[in-house]
């Protein structure tokens, strides 16, 4: 079993970093949140063992594996790799212990178990689910909304579309539709639940679809779990009902994709090199795509099999892009921008108002703490330089990726200050000791 919480050892708060400007050497991702969670549900589901490899230690993946426990599911650690699981999955036939799910902040958690609990329940089984203070303040309305159209029993406690929330029996599938401009997780927790109901099913997806790429990483997880998806076009699926998950025997978690995009980031602002191990030009994470936003800004990226090698020989420039399908990875942007000639417009990312925190206004906030000239539009943000630097003590939300992005602002010459940096164990326990590991005056 992991243990309840995962902590950051010996790291002040605030967290002072004084100015940096080397950034080299070689690094290991940890596991992809986002597949990991995916796969220890997909290894539930299945009848038979799966062992787990490289899974992500963090607070999201804790808390998925404390509800698969709850819900009779054998998930052992092995002694000697923290890393590997072994998943006894029960085939989607449950055998809860409680009838409640405590699933902190962990989105990756919530929304695929909201749908494949709403697929798989007997008829006498109840399950509520509940999250911690800001996880009750992400609207989950447009999945909660599909699955109760197709018969799903869903009753929200509080607000409509919000945890907490009671699950029962009742989701039959048909024709199902989604807002595919909500978020791409709501579509592969369908994906996911779908070829467990009885009859088969079709998924349309209305209004403008977000975060492809995360799709796409879903079937191809499912493939790997033996589930067959029909895709007709980007908004129109056909899923066989009576499906079997079956396992692969072993599964390898790929390095963090997102993750790679602060080293990424690192490298192009202090020249590098940075060897980052874990994804590469054979990934199924779309945000591998970052690296070529920061060769759009100047940085020399060389993409092997299960590595990116990151330097940079030019002073990096600005650019206008739509991240709409990269929009965690884009973030990382930000901080980048402020080291670029010209003004960073990052597109097309008002998906960043519902994550851990409202991410658009926090980073204008933030940035303009250090001088930055900042403007923040319902689904963008655009970034220039400081014409003069402030040393700045920032806020992180508590959330990873605000923390993260702020370390990269140590590459200016006054340094940052990091208030909570403990948040980023949500998704990279070990980031700050690698940011001290590598980058140095």
């Amino acid at each position: 079993m992991l243990n309840k919480g995962i902590t950051l050892l010996n790291l002040p708060d605030p967290l002072h970093l004084a100015p940096r400007s080397v950034c080299s050497g070689t690094v290991t991702l940890p596991g992809s949140k986002s597949i990991s969670n995916r796969a220890l549900l997909m290894a539930a589901l299945c009848g038979q063992p799966v062992t787990l490899k490289n899974v992500l230690e963090s607070d999201d993946t804790a808390r998925m594996i404390e509800a698969l426990t709850t819900l009779g599911v054998s998930v052992r650690r092995s002694e000697s790799d923290p890393s590997e699981y072994q998943v006894e999955g029960c085939g989607g036939r449950w055998q809860p212990t409680q009838n409640e799910l405590y699933l902190g902040n962990a989105g990756t958690a919530v929304r695929p178990l909201v749908a494949v609990l709403a697929a798989s329940l007997s008829n006498t089984q109840v399950m509520r689910l509940d999250g911690n203070a800001r996880m009750r303040e992400r609207p989950i309305a447009a999945l909660i909304d599909s699955l109760t159209a197709a018969g799903a029993n869903i009753q929200c406690h509080a607000e409509a579309g919000f945890l907490p929330l009671t699950i029962e029996s009742g989701f039959k599938g048909g024709e199902v539709t989604i807002d595919g401009s909500a978020s791409s997780q709501y579509i592969s927790a369908l994906l996911m639940a779908l070829p467990l109901l009885s009859e088969d099913s079709e998924l349309l997806l209305i209004n403008e679809v977000i975060s492809g790429p995360y799709i796409e990483l879903t079937l191809a997880m499912l493939r790997d779990f033996g589930i067959q998806i029909d895709k007709h076009s980007d908004r129109h699926y056909k899923i066989p009902g009576r499906q079997c998950y079956r396992s692969p025997g072993n599964y390898f978690v790929e390095g963090d994709a997102s993750g790679a995009s602060y080293w990424i980031g690192a490298a192009a602002i202090s020249g590098g090199p940075i060897t980052i191990y874990g994804v590469g030009k054979q990934s199924i994470q779309g945000d591998v795509r970052f690296a070529e936003l920061a060769q759009q800004m100047g940085a020399e990226v060389e993409m092997l099999d299960n590595a990116i090698r990151v330097s940079r020989r030019v002073k990096l420039s600005a650019i206008d892009v739509d991240c709409n399908d990269v929009p965690d990875a884009a973030m990382t942007l930000a901080p980048m921008a402020l080291f670029a000639e010209g003004t960073t417009v990052i597109r097309n990312v008002a998906s960043w108002r519902v994550k851990e925190t409202d991410r658009l206004a926090a980073m204008a906030t933030e940035l303009r703490k250090i001088g930055a000239q900042v403007e923040e539009g319902e689904d963008y943000l655009s970034v220039m330089a400081p014409q003069r630097w402030q040393h700045a003590t920032l806020d992180t939300y508590d959330d990873h990726r605000m923390a993260m992005c702020s370390a990269l602002i140590a590459f200016s010459p006054v340094g940052v200050s990091i208030n909570d940096p403990q948040c980023c164990s949500k998704t990279y326990p070990q980031f700050f000791d690698e940011f001290s590991r590598l980058c140095h005056d």
